[in-house]
């Protein structure tokens, strides 16, 4: 019972993780007219389907990294074994749940924050509280980057710095080199550009993202003993993991879409090209590096840079003030959730806790899901222009 309930949660998670990220590849290429907003989350669903299937190496590390409930070659600590891997599935789950509850907050305020961080803040969390502080890997053994500071915190620092960077020297050269012609030339051009650059978004995005829930389910299974081979994934967890974030990508996160398509800078077709480019240039080679960091944090601060690039551009630095506070609060915030979903399985105990904390998410999903109705945000009123309360849909059709 609680490993069903732990993957149903887990594939909750990816498909809030694809709703909530489908504004770091699309969100200015709808801002800027290159792609309608229902093809270009269809586009995006499709690449991050693909891209989940092109790679299983973040999925066999997935918590390693940063908390001591494995051993090096994948399998579960011992002492988190007995009854039926309980203790284990009863952390798995508090802390995915804790992610889920973040990025749902998060998209009702329509913050890109990261979901990478909500996992593993929400993991950590439920970890310290049901291991104690030990149970965390803070800083690695030093060989390495490794650990919290070394996996999480340094690329969460550096990324967006350098993804804003990247896009800022882009953005100039874009304008100094395409001085003199005529704008209807260079906007349909880039427009082109940035189809292309969305779409490596969206594919190195469900390389890495959808990686991580297979990794947190296949731990799940062999902790229970449903599964034994750590250095594969089964083919059903691959798939439902893929199709999780694909529709939640095709469902589109437009709250989130509208913050960065519409709320920091507006966009310019040659603005976006460069801070796709520059947002699938960092993600690609930290990837290839061994990073790992946050693809949200690297697509606004790509966005920011396009501004800060643009001759003339105004960035609304007070939207951005209110992303860095989201994204500094994040991994503590998520695990306060999981901490504390922990401790309410625990205090009731056996299924029942593990049942209790789960009813508790869909209360809390559903009451959220509830207020953002108030203001409704979706491809009809997503381009509207930027305002600190959105105009209801129903009123972008009236005066459409």
């Amino acid at each position: 019972m609680i490993l069903t309930l732990v993957v149903i949660t887990a594939l909750g998670f990816d498909f809030t993780n694809g709703f909530h990220d489908t504004a770091n590849a699309m969100a200015t290429s709808i801002a800027t007219g290159a792609l309608r907003p229902k093809v270009a989350v269809l586009l995006s669903a499709v690449l991050n389907l693909v891209g989940a299937f092109l790679s299983i190496e973040v999925a066999l590390t997935v918590t390693n990294a940063v908390v001591n409930i494995q051993n090096s070659d994948g399998t579960p600590k011992p002492e988190l074994l007995a009854d039926g891997g309980t203790a284990l599935l009863v952390i798995v789950l508090a802390g995915v749940i804790g992610g889920i509850l973040w990025n749902l907050l998060t998209w009702l305020l329509g913050l890109p924050s990261s979901s990478s961080h909500a996992l593993f803040g929400g993991i950590i969390g439920a970890t310290v509280a049901g291991l104690g502080w030990s149970g965390v890997k803070w800083t690695g053994d030093g060989s390495k980057l490794d650990g919290v500071l070394g996996k999480v915190v340094l690329p969460a620092l550096i990324s967006p710095v350098v993804a804003g960077v990247v896009a800022a020297v882009g953005t100039w050269i874009i304008y100094k080199i395409t001085i003199g012609v005529a704008a209807r030339f260079t906007d349909n051009g880039f427009r082109w550009g940035q189809i292309g650059s969305a779409s490596l978004v969206s594919l190195a995005h469900g390389t890495n993202d959808a990686q991580k829930t297979m990794g947190v389910i296949t731990l799940a299974l062999i902790a229970s003993g449903e599964w034994t081979n750590t250095s594969d994934i089964p083919i059903w967890v691959r798939v439902s993991c893929a199709l999780a974030i694909a529709l939640g990508t095709y469902l589109g996160g437009w709250r989130i879409i509208r913050t960065l398509g519409k709320g920091l800078v507006e966009i310019a077709p040659p603005q976006g090209f460069a801070a796709e480019s520059a947002a699938a240039t960092v993600i690609l080679t930290s990837s290839h590096l061994g990073f790992a960091l946050s693809t949200t944090q690297v697509a606004t601060g790509s966005i920011l840079g396009s501004g800060v690039g643009r001759p003339g551009a105004q960035v609304r630095w007070a939207v951005a003030g209110r992303m860095v506070a989201a994204w500094m609060i994040t991994l503590p915030a998520a695990a306060l959730a999981g901490a504390f979903m922990w401790l309410v399985a625990d205090l009731i105990g056996g299924v029942a806790g593990a049942v209790v904390v789960f009813a508790l998410l869909l209360v809390a999903a559903g009451f959220m899901y509830q207020i953002s109705r108030r203001t409704p945000i979706d491809h009809n009123n997503v381009n509207d222009e930027w305002q600190p309360a959105p105009a209801p849909a129903s009123l972008s059709k009236e005066h459409a």
